[in-house]
C-alpha cells in the first residue's frame, strides 16, 4: 500500500518570517565562531604547525563554500520550507534520499548540542576548578555526593546547561535568536581583546595541556565542525520571509567572515606564542589576549549560542520529516505563533544529554564531521545533477556550474575516506539502510523530483552516442 506524502509546509504556519541577517547569518556565524575557535585552534597549531593548519582551514572553508553555492542555487529555484537540508535534498533526489540524509543529520545536529555544551563545561571547570566543593558546601551535600560532583563535573554542568537551553528553545525560537545579538557583541569584544594581546605570561600547569594530535587528518576531523555552521541557518528556512534571497546572502557571508577570522587567529597565535608547547593548552587564546575576561565571556557565549543554534535546527529537521509522514505526525506538530516543534525539541535535548556521556570534544568531533560531510556531499550532488540535466523547472536565480557542484561533492566524500575509511563506510551504510527502509514503504509524493528527468537525460545521451557510432551488423 502506498503512502501519499504531502508538500511540506503548505498547510502550516509561515513561521517567524526572519530576514537574511537575523535568520541565516546570525545563527550561522555564531555556530562557526564557536568552541573550536577558542579551545582547539591552538592545539591544532601545536600539533601540526602553521602551514598545515592554514591548509586545513582553507580546505574546510572551500568545501563549505562550494556547498554554500549549491545551497544558494537550490534555494533560489523554489521556495524552501522547513527542514533545511532535508527539504532541499528530498525535493531534488526524492524522499528516500532526503530521509537517508535527514535522519543522520538530525542526530548530528543533536550531538552538536553535546559538542558545544561540552566545550562550555570544559572551559568553565578549567577556570573554576573548585566549584564542586563550594557548591557541595553551600548545599550541605554528603561526602559521597561531593565526590560524585568532582568526578562527573563536565557531565553535571553539561546536563544542567542543556536543560536550560532546551527550556528557552521550547518556549520560543524568536526569544532564543534575540539573545544571539548579545552573543555576537560578546564575541566581537573577545576578538578585540585577543588581537590587542601578545606573548602569554606566567607558567601554566603542564597537566592542563591536551595531548598533541596524531596527524593531519585526525586534526582535520576535529577542526572541520568549526565550518559547519551554515546548516544552522539553512535549518531555519521555514522561518524566513524570503528564503530565495536570505539563504544565499546569509550563508555565503557567514562562510567568508568565518574564514577571514580563522586565518587571522591562526597567524596571530603562531607569531605571538614562541614556546610551541604552550599552544597545546586549551585556554591559550585567553592567555594571549590582553584581557582574559572578555575572551572567557566570548567563549561561553559562543559555546552556548552554537548549542542553541543546533537546538533550533535539529527539531526543525525532525519536524519536516514528520510533516512528510515519514515519522510519526506528533513530532511535526507546531506550537505558538512561531510553529515551534516542542516535542522534537525535547527529543533533541534528550539525545544531547546522552551525547554528553560519550566523552570529550575530540571524541565527538569526528562523528559530527562524517555526518556533516555526508549532508554536504548530497547537497552538492543535488545542485550538480539539477544543473546538468537542465529540466524546465530548474530556473534558479543563483546559478552554479554543474561541474563545480560535483567537485564539491567529490571533495566531501574523498575527505571522509581520508579521515577514516571505516567510519566513512559505516556512515554510508547507515544512510543506505535508511534509504532502503524508506523505499520499502513505497512513498508517493505530491511534488516532483528530478529522478525521472535524470534517467531521461541518461537515455538521451546514450541514444546520441549510438547515433554517432552508427548501426553495427552484429547488434542489429
Amino acid at each position: 500500500m502506498k503512502t501519499t506524502v504531502s508538500e511540506n509546509g503548505k498547510d502550516h504556519s509561515a513561521g517567524y518570517q526572519f530576514g537574511a541577517f537575523k535568520g541565516v547569518f546570525t545563527p550561522s556565524i555564531l555556530t562557526i565562531l564557536g568552541v573550536i575557535m577558542y579551545l582547539r585552534f591552538g592545539w591544532a597549531l601545536g600539533s601540526l604547525g602553521l602551514w598545515p593548519v592554514l591548509l586545513i582551514v582553507t580546505v574546510s572553508s572551500a568545501i563549505t563554500f562550494l556547498t554554500g553555492l549549491s545551497v544558494s542555487a537550490l534555494a533560489t529555484n523554489r521556495k524552501v520550507a522547513g527542514g533545511g537540508a532535508y527539504f532541499i535534498v528530498s525535493r531534488s533526489l526524492g524522499p528516500e534520499t532526503g530521509t537517508a540524509i535527514g535522519l543522520p543529520l538530525f542526530f548530528a545536529q543533536a550531538l552538536s548540542i553535546s559538542f558545544y555544551v561540552m566545550g562550555f563545561s570544559e572551559s568553565l571547570t578549567a577556570v573554576f576548578p573548585q566549584w564542586a566543593p563550594r557548591l557541595a558546601a553551600l548545599l550541605s551535600l554528603s561526602p559521597a555526593a561531593t565526590a560524585f560532583l568532582e568526578t562527573h563535573a563536565l557531565e553535571t554542568i553539561g546536563i544542567g546547561t542543556v536543560l536550560i537551553l532546551a527550556a528557552i528553545a521550547y518556549v520560543s525560537a524568536d526569544l532564543a535568536l534575540k539573545t544571539q545579538f548579545v552573543v555576537m557583541a560578546a564575541i566581537g569584544v573577545s576578538l578585540v581583546a585577543f588581537f590587542l594581546g601578545g606573548a602569554p605570561g606566567g607558567t601554566p600547569d603542564p597537566n592542563a595541556y591536551i595531548p598533541a594530535g596524531s596527524g593531519f587528518w585526525p586534526v582535520f576531523a576535529v577542526l572541520f565542525p568549526a565550518v559547519t555552521g551554515i546548516l544552522a541557518g539553512v535549518a531555519m528556512s521555514g522561518d524566513l520571509k524570503n528564503p530565495a534571497t536570505a539563504l544565499p546572502r546569509g550563508t555565503l557571508a557567514s562562510i567568508m567572515t568565518g574564514y577571514a577570522v580563522y586565518l587571522a587567529i591562526c597567524l596571530f597565535l603562531w607569531f605571538a606564542v614562541e614556546d610551541r608547547s604552550r599552544l597545546l593548552h586549551p585556554m591559550i587564546v585567553g592567555q594571549v589576549a590582553r584581557w582574559k575576561g572578555p575572551v572567557l565571556l566570548g567563549l561561553w557565549s559562543a559555546s552556548l549560542s552554537s548549542a542553541m543554534g543546533s537546538l533550533l535546527g535539529a527539531p526543525r529537521t525532525l519536524q519536516a520529516l514528520a510533516r512528510d509522514r515519514i515519522l510519526p505526525s506528533a513530532l511535526g506538530r507546531g506550537y505558538g505563533h512561531g510553529n515551534d516543534p516542542r516535542l522534537a525539541t525535547a527529543l533533541a535535548a534528550g539525545i544531547a544529554v546522552v551525547g554528553l556521556l560519550m566523552g570529550n570534544l575530540n571524541a565527538i568531533a569526528p562523528v559530527l564531521t562524517m555526518f556533516f560531510l555526508t549532508a554536504y556531499g548530497l547537497l552538492n550532488i543535488s545542485a550538480g545533477l539539477e544543473e546538468l540535466v537542465g529540466i524546465p523547472s530548474w530556473r534558479p536565480t543563483f546559478r552554479v556550474p554543474w561541474w563545480l557542484a560535483l567537485i564539491g561533492a567529490a571533495a566531501c566524500f574523498s575527505t571522509m575516506f581520508m579521515i577514516n575509511p571505516g567510519a566513512t563506510l559505516m556512515a554510508l551504510a547507515v544512510a543506505a539502510a535508511i534509504y532502503v527502509a524508506t523505499k520499502r514503504r513505497n512513498l508517493r509524493t505530491q511534488w516532483g523530483d528530478m529522478r525521472s528527468a535524470f534517467f531521461t537525460f541518461m537515455i538521451r545521451q546514450a541514444m546520441a552516442a549510438l547515433n554517432e557510432r552508427g548501426v553495427d551488423p552484429r547488434t542489429w
